[in-house]
């Protein structure tokens, strides 16, 4: 027995240092950093993919493109990246981080965010101009930023908001806290939203429309369901989910 049980203790040992991301009861967690555009769309997805693969847990990083690519580039142990635009993701695989090639899945565009009933009585983009409005917009490394200064340069329209935050959510947050009486989100964000929020569209957001492409990462320490969770985001219930809240076809 005294020599039994040190045999033991190794193989256990082994066995737990091969574990990686697998939990002791045989489950396994799928890391997936996601633009916060896609908070509500890949929630359904996240449930319907732990449905299908019993034992996998799904952990969704919500947050600004560019902090997400910045915390990959860091060495975050993500599997999947679903950015809001294209630059950020090519930040990531021009670092090596992308296994194969990123795919475009969807595509979303700006409006106005305003409280329900308009009562600023906004119209279009030149209203976010006029005198004591508070208007906020995203952060310019932050894809909805960058969408903002591209409708900007288009109109020759200068916004002076009162801040920039670091993702869309966030702005959305203040115009339906009362805080702004007007934000720059996506249509996405305003669908979502329901009754909370009013959305005025503007036909200059079609001048910048943002491409979301996903991409398994090429440290993902799942591969396997990275890959299945990415073609989940590509078929046709990735596309259906994304259909219902906004999301235009690439």
């Amino acid at each position: 027995m005294k020599v039994v049980l040190p045999a033991v203790l190794a193989a256990v040992l082994l066995a737990s240092a091969c574990g990686g991301t697998s939990a002791g009861d045989g489950s396994r967690t799928l890391n997936v950093y996601a633009a916060a555009s896609l908070t509500e769309s890949f929630g359904v997805l996240e449930r319907r993919f732990e449905d299908e693969h019993p034992g996998v847990d799904v952990r969704l990083n919500l947050a600004g493109s560019s902090q997400l690519a910045q915390q990959i580039g860091e060495g975050a142990p993500a599997d999947v990246f679903a950015s809001a635009d294209e630059k950020n993701m090519q930040k990531v695989a021009d670092a090596g981080g992308v296994a194969g090639q990123a795919q475009d899945f969807a595509t979303n565009k700006l409006t106005i965010a305003v409280a329900p009933g308009n009562p600023a009585q906004i119209t279009g983009f030149q209203d976010l101009t006029r005198d004591g409005l508070t208007v906020v917009v995203c952060a310019p490394q932050v894809p909805c930023g960058a969408a903002t200064e591209r409708v900007e340069q288009a109109t020759g329209v200068t916004l002076r908001p009162a801040s920039e935050e670091q993702d869309v959510k966030s702005v959305l947050t203040k115009v339906q806290a009362g805080e702004a009486d007007a934000g720059l989100v996506y249509v996405t964000d305003v669908t979502s939203a329901g009754d909370k929020v009013a959305g005025v569209e503007f036909p200059e957001a079609d001048q910048a429309v943002n491409r979301y492409p996903i991409a398994v990462l090429a440290h993902a320490p799942q591969p396997d369901l990275a890959r299945a969770f990415r073609d989940l985001v590509l078929g046709q219930a990735g596309r259906q989910e994304l259909s219902r809240v906004g999301f235009g076809a690439p």
